[in-house]
């Protein structure tokens, strides 16, 4: 359901970095908005060093932008941000001044998955139990 895209400079994480930060965001993503694991989306798009500045400078930021189904309270949306740009920083090894977490929402109804429309936020069993049958 939620999508989640980490941009940085080319080659700046290794695949072991990689695997280590998709793994941390969506456990921290399914526990705090309570999906199922199968269901969090993270891809690494990474750019060319000479295509990424910071204040106007070549720099090497590690910009993590993320989309949920409208509707989860803020402070667990606030809390989602600060957990996965401390787990950015820590696996990353990218100093936490150089991290940037987004969220961004829309409404569940907006987005399509599995060929359905995706639940509003505590729908989810429903909607996986219909899928199944």
């Amino acid at each position: 359901m939620p999508i989640y895209t980490c941009t940085c400079v080319q080659g700046s994480l290794p695949s072991d970095v990689k695997d280590s930060l998709a793994a941390e965001i969506t456990s921290i993503h399914a526990d705090i908005n309570g999906v199922p694991p199968d269901y969090v989306n993270v891809v690494f798009a990474e750019t060319p060093q000479e295509n990424v500045y910071v204040g106007g400078r070549p720099g090497t930021p590690l910009l993590i932008n993320g989309w949920a189904r409208r509707g989860h309270p803020q402070v667990s949306t606030t809390r989602l941000a600060l957990a996965i740009a401390e787990a950015a920083s820590r696996t990353s090894g990218i100093p936490r001044e150089h991290v940037m977490v987004v969220i961004l929402d829309s409404p569940a109804r907006s987005a399509v998955e599995a060929g359905r429309i995706l639940p509003d936020p505590g729908q989810e069993a429903e909607w996986l139990a219909a899928g199944r049958s």
